[in-house]
């Protein structure tokens, strides 16, 4: 369809500009998965992998400024719930590809998993809806 066509010219001038936004990079990087245009996938992966907070055996993004993390002992920090879509979305990148999804891809998509299910609270639910 021509506007399935168009809507993905726009999202590839969009993905060749210099100054992306990390949540922008992870919905795009989603969209050129699910609409098979893997180079542009890998790319957008490649880019986002460079800006992924690897900490304590698992990966996750987060917005550039946001202020540190608060550690206290009775407190159990959960991030926004913006940073876990965002996340989840570089996850389904991940493993959306064709054909199925390499031993390497599902090595790091299990260090995102890792993450996302840290930020569940005690019902199994998430900081919001979104």
């Amino acid at each position: 369809h021509s506007v399935v066509r168009n809507a993905l010219f726009c999202l590839e001038t969009a993905a060749n500009e210099k100054e992306n936004h990390v949540y922008t990079k992870a919905l795009m990087a989603y969209a050129f998965a699910l609409a098979g245009k893997e180079e542009k996938r890998k790319a957008l992966l490649g880019s986002l992998e460079k800006e992924a907070v690897k900490k304590d055996g698992s990966v996750h993004w987060q917005r550039p400024g946001k202020e540190p993390e608060v550690h206290l002992p009775y407190y159990h920090y959960r991030a926004p719930s913006a940073e876990v879509e965002m996340t989840a979305y570089v996850l389904l990148a991940h493993l959306t590809t064709q054909p199925a999804p390499s031993q390497e891809e599902l090595s790091f998509a299990s260090l995102i998993a890792k993450w996302i299910s840290g930020q569940q609270n005690p019902s199994g639910g998430f900081s919001s809806t979104q």
